[in-house]
């Protein structure tokens, strides 16, 4: 897309949290604040840094942002030399220079928060042995050999499909293991966070109820502290989740995580439903985390800030990527050049010159033997888009305030809320059905 855009030559309006791709097809930001509309030249990073300067005229903000830098820097200052810490002292030290172009136009967020010291962090995290996964009896990624220690920082590069999200439920619960050994030291406390989460908080529930499950031993105003950071304040830390927009409900599932204190953080797309500002706070958050780390995200930024290291998933395999991530595109066109040279040479092989009878006979059997197959995922996906409108019809029922209000429609509530997990259990089935039909049919061709 990125490619497509940067050569097309009408008007492009673009709304986007993705800053990289933003740098790349943008040469003018509209930047709306304040009910007013501001138009700069140039793409986002020119626009930060424009903006960084208009708010560094502001002496109290500028100091604030000093006195960030200066934390990381005393991080740095302390541990460069510690062989324990070194790794993470030098990814700080990596992210500084970054840090102190960009941060001055992000002053003024409502989000700012901190990961908690784990208690414990014992060097030998979780690994997997001569490994496995997948689904069912089919297999996914196979002879696989990871071992995540102490401040290991790693990123998951891979097409969509190709078994990011299945090796990380492998190593967060071992529920796509099929073979080999998941080992598992007894101090390693997982923090998980993956879109699936979103669904499991309780809708009839405010913020201020989740987080007491989770810490019931804080006063009522270190909850109302601590969920202020994340961007919940005032009454909206009472009100259910329900007609919570995909932004704060994954603000909520993050900060539930961060309370738990994780030595390992294990992150499935974290950003997707994040705005600019809330992604920048999680950068710097986890730059400064001491734990380890495993990241899945198509966020380029978030991945060069906080990894050190780079796996590539690909044809059935995890291997280390070799290459920087600017050079992922390059690699990727690669795969593309490869698998077309191989596929103009099958075509042109004399081996599979046919006469034009034999042909249509080919293509009458090819036919016969993909319609089922076809059928299939044409019904799968006729149910999928049903349910998908009734999701959002209950959505945009549950997201009418007066709902919560009249005290005689909580029946109605309870019916809607039992109604959308029915529907999003649905979902998620025929999204595993419509997989294996689309994979069997694609296996047939």
């Amino acid at each position: 897309l990125e490619r497509w855009l940067k050569a097309y030559e009408g008007i492009l309006l673009v709304v986007s949290h993705d800053r990289d791709f933003l740098d790349q097809v943008c040469t003018r930001v509209a930047h709306i604040e304040n009910e007013a509309i501001t138009l700069f030249t140039g793409n986002y990073s020119q626009f930060e840094a424009l903006r960084a300067e208009q708010l560094a005229q502001q002496q109290a903000m500028y100091a604030r942002q000093q006195k960030e830098i200066k934390h990381i820097q005393s991080y740095v200052d302390r541990f460069r030399y510690k062989a324990s810490k070194a790794r993470q002292a030098q990814s700080r030290l990596k992210m500084l220079e970054r840090m102190e172009k960009i941060a001055p136009a992000h002053v003024d967020s409502p989000f700012r928060f901190h990961f908690f010291e784990p208690e414990k962090q014992p060097q030998h995290l979780l690994g997997l042995i001569d490994a496995a996964v997948g689904y069912g009896d089919e297999v996914i990624l196979d002879d696989i050999d990871l071992n995540l220690s102490a401040g290991d920082r790693v990123g998951l590069l891979g097409v969509n499909g190709a078994g990011k999200s299945t090796l990380v439920k492998g190593l967060s619960t071992g529920s796509t293991l099929l073979k080999g050994e998941r080992l598992l030291s007894k101090d390693t406390k997982i923090g998980y966070f993956a879109q699936h989460q979103l669904e499991l908080l309780r809708p009839e529930h405010s913020p201020i109820d989740h987080l007491r499950d989770y810490a019931p031993g804080d006063r009522e105003q270190d909850h109302r502290n601590y969920l202020g950071r994340f961007g919940f304040s005032g009454d909206r830390i009472f009100e259910p989740v329900a007609p919570f927009s995909g932004g704060e409900k994954a603000r909520l599932v993050l900060a539930l995580m961060i309370r738990q204190g994780p030595n390992l953080l294990l992150l499935d797309e974290p950003t997707n439903h994040l705005d600019l500002e809330m992604r920048q706070a999680l950068s710097v958050a986890l730059i400064e985390y001491t734990g380890a780390l495993v990241v899945i995200s198509h966020d380029r930024h978030l991945l060069r800030s906080v990894c050190d290291e780079l796996l590539i998933v690909h044809d059935g395999k995890v291997d280390r990527f070799n290459r920087s991530l600017d050079e992922y595109p390059a690699w990727l066109r690669e795969q593309e050049e490869q698998a077309e040279q191989a596929t103009a040479k099958w075509q042109d092989s004399p081996a599979k010159s046919v006469n034009k009878k034999q042909q249509r006979q080919e293509q009458a059997q090819r036919r016969q033997r993909l319609k089922p197959l076809q059928d299939k995922v044409r019904d799968v996906d006729k149910n999928l888009a049903a349910e998908r409108a009734r999701l959002a019809d209950l959505d945009t029922l549950l997201a009418d305030e007066s709902l919560y209000t009249d005290p005689d429609r909580k029946d109605e509530v309870a019916q809607f809320v039992r109604e959308q997990g029915v529907a999003r259990a649905a979902i998620e089935a025929l999204e595993w059905e419509w997989l294996e039909a689309s994979e069997k049919l694609e296996q047939a061709d």
